[in-house]
């Protein structure tokens, strides 16, 4: 069921087993002062401040992340169109999104070359593809129900064009992130055979109640649709309360060879509908950390944050989970 060796799975190696994905994007950009009060989210600011994502990016590079992670989780061609941008425009903001990560990978590395001594392994940079729930903008990313209207080939068709722009631009792999559905799994894997993807893809799932994926469909049902890819080397979770996450590591390793990835959220809990945060318990980076320790000891080969985590936490995780030694 895996994948031949590659990029991923090197990068995973030097880091003594274990490599860090940075942590919420759109966490660092409020933190920073932007306002990301918008249907586009953190997309908003490659068209307002691209230079913040840039700086962002370093911030996460600097505190240890060896995956960075663009910021076009809400970017698409649609949600342009509705800022009044034309096509061309929204594709050359989807371009950019890669290019501002990979400008800030390749500063940060010539920098560190130049250090006496380094431990830091080359970041990959991968390219986000939000759920079709992302675009919508509604929370359906937490629940999967996209309608009746919605099928294997419209989700197909709204992934195609950005994916195809997005491995234009050159990340090192793809992020498809809080997929809540087994059909939208089923278009993503077709996609990439049919688009003959060549770079390897990260397909991480959301679940709300920690023993399925958010529609309610069983992890087993859409690993097993996963599995059928060569061209996806890892499979796992985002934005997930961490709290779900060392009992899902051990259902996935019933269900897959593939490298498993887990970033979850701080533990706060978002309304999509009422574009807030709601009281709940928040794991800091302390706490973290330890259950951090856990999900590699259960499995986890890639293990970062996603919502309310900061840089803050990504030090943390870094310090505590590579264990390789520095490169020579």
């Amino acid at each position: 069921m895996g994948v031949r060796k590659g990029p991923v799975e090197d990068l995973i190696d030097r880091a003594g087993g274990c490599a860090v994905i940075d942590g919420g994007f759109a966490t660092q950009l409020e933190l920073e002062g932007a306002d990301i009060t918008d249907p586009l989210w953190s997309a908003v600011c490659l068209i307002s401040d691209p230079d913040l994502i840039r700086r962002v990016h370093l911030q996460y590079l600097e505190a240890g992340a060896d995956i960075i992670v663009t910021s076009s989780y809400q970017a698409t061609i649609p949600g342009f169109l509705s800022r009044g941008l034309s096509i061309e425009a929204g594709e050359r903001l989807l371009q950019r999104s890669v290019q501002l990560a990979l400008e800030a990978r390749d500063s940060f590395w010539k920098a560190h070359l130049r250090a006496p001594r380094r431990s830091y392994d080359r970041a990959l940079v991968a390219a986000s593809v939000g759920s079709y729930g992302a675009y919508l903008a509604d929370g359906s990313e937490y629940s999967g129900r996209y309608g009746p209207d919605v099928g294997l080939e419209k989700l197909k068709d709204f992934h195609r064009r950005r994916l195809q722009i997005f491995v234009g631009a050159g990340p090192d792999m793809l992020a498809f992130e809080t997929i809540p559905n087994k059909i939208e799994a089923q278009a993503l894997v077709e996609l990439l055979d049919e688009e003959q993807i060549q770079i390897p893809s990260l397909i991480c799932f959301s679940s709300v109640d920690g023993e399925h994926v958010s529609s309610g469909e069983s992890f087993a049902d859409c690993l097993e649709i996963v599995n059928k890819s060569e061209k996806v080397a890892a499979v796992g979770l985002n934005c997930v309360p961490p709290q779900f996450i060392e009992h899902l590591i051990c259902q996935f390793k019933k269900h897959t060879d593939k490298l498993i990835a887990v970033y979850p959220n701080s533990g706060e809990i978002w309304d999509g509908r009422a574009k807030k945060w709601l009281p709940s318990e928040c794991y800091g980076d302390e706490k973290f950390t330890a259950l951090a320790k856990r999900w590699r000891e259960c499995g986890a080969s890639l293990v970062g944050g996603c919502c309310r985590t900061t840089p803050s936490t990504i030090r943390s995780l870094s310090a505590a989970l590579k264990s390789g030694p520095p490169l020579s």
